[in-house]
């Protein structure tokens, strides 16, 4: 009798451990799926219970006490990183905790065009909602920042490749600067140097030949030839004229060039000051780059948009004018 009471006392006193593991056993199996994709924000700091209470809330996971257990378990409460996740799919618990303490945070892609200007990249980036844009511009005219990436220049105009990048909620401007400017400088490659070299171009020339191209070029098949207008005027000693020089260096164009600021003298006013500006205006892409240490072999010295998105080019003043009348002045 008192063995049988013995047994019954026993399994009473195991009934809510057992189904405690139970429920713990099926917690772990059943996966868990949101109404809705939602994104779940991890800040630097957090602890695990807000963690888990975040997840909960989301319909990620369907208890804290059960999601708490098998992070100490697995011995992993505080191997969790921060960032955005996203969830959307059905996922069991332990491959919830997989996501976050391998880092699996939701990522964004973000498209710099070719011929952007430092400006307009950083307008982007505030449009992108990038975690770090307000930083971003003062990084690219730090001066001890462009000493540590061996840029001799005033800021990293032009330095910054045009690309696609991806970068999430940890990434900083410093992270995203140096990835842009490691595209540039694969891009930059030996051949292509030594081609410049070949012309007259340092590295710094080259990017700021090539900004202009790419500023002044309707469309890629133009560029060589556009290219060619440039280094024949350089090598006579001609202004280039190039009117994206003299509105990158206009304090808050409004959209409208007018004569006198084709008059006003700037470092970038190319029709008042020889030669290449001090520095490139936007950033180049690859074939801007490739028309500027390769250019046409032709004698053009002029050219003039015929309004299709592409130029008539010319070799002689006359020429020239005779273009401007028949595309500009009566357009």
């Amino acid at each position: 009798m008192k063995r049988r009471l013995f047994v019954l006392i026993t399994a009473l006193a195991l009934l809510p451990v057992l189904i405690g593991a139970g429920r713990f056993a099926l917690f772990l199996l059943r996966p868990t799926t949101p109404p809705a994709p939602v994104t779940v924000s991890v800040p630097s700091g957090t602890s695990f219970g807000q963690i888990a209470r975040k997840l909960q809330n989301n319909d990620v996971v369907s208890s804290v006490i059960c999601f708490k257990l098998l992070a100490r378990l697995r011995g992993e409460t505080a191997a969790i990183q921060a960032g955005d996740y996203r969830f959307a799919g059905a996922a069991t618990p332990g491959q919830v905790l997989d996501r976050l303490v391998a880092g699996d945070v939701e990522r964004h892609q973000l498209t710099i065009p070719e011929g952007f200007s430092l400006v307009e990249i950083a307008h982007r980036l505030q449009e992108s909602d990038f975690p770090d844009a307000q930083a971003f511009l003062p990084l690219t005219r730090d001066a001890e920042f462009l000493r540590s990436l061996s840029i001799d220049a005033a800021s990293l105009e032009g330095y910054l490749f045009p690309e696609t990048y991806t970068f999430d909620s940890r990434t900083t401007a410093r992270q995203l600067i140096l990835a842009m400017v490691g595209q540039g400088q694969a891009e930059l490659t030996p051949a292509l140097l030594a081609q410049a070299k070949k012309q007259g171009l340092n590295r710094h020339q080259l990017l700021t030949l090539a900004s202009i191209i790419q500023k002044e070029a309707g469309n890629n098949a133009e560029m060589p030839l556009i290219s060619a207008v440039f280094h024949n005027r350089l090598r006579r000693g001609i202004a280039l004229q190039a009117d994206p020089t003299v509105i990158y260096g206009i304090k808050d164009f409004d959209g409208n060039l007018t004569r006198r600021h084709l008059r006003e003298i700037t470092p970038y006013n190319t029709y008042r000051v020889p030669g290449l500006p001090p520095g490139p205006i936007a950033s180049p892409g690859r074939t801007a780059l490739q028309a500027a240490a390769n250019p046409a072999a032709v004698n053009y010295l002029y050219f003039v948009a015929r309004g299709d998105g592409t130029h008539k080019f010319s070799s002689t003043l006359r020429e020239h004018n005779a273009a401007v009348r028949r595309y500009q002045l009566k357009r």
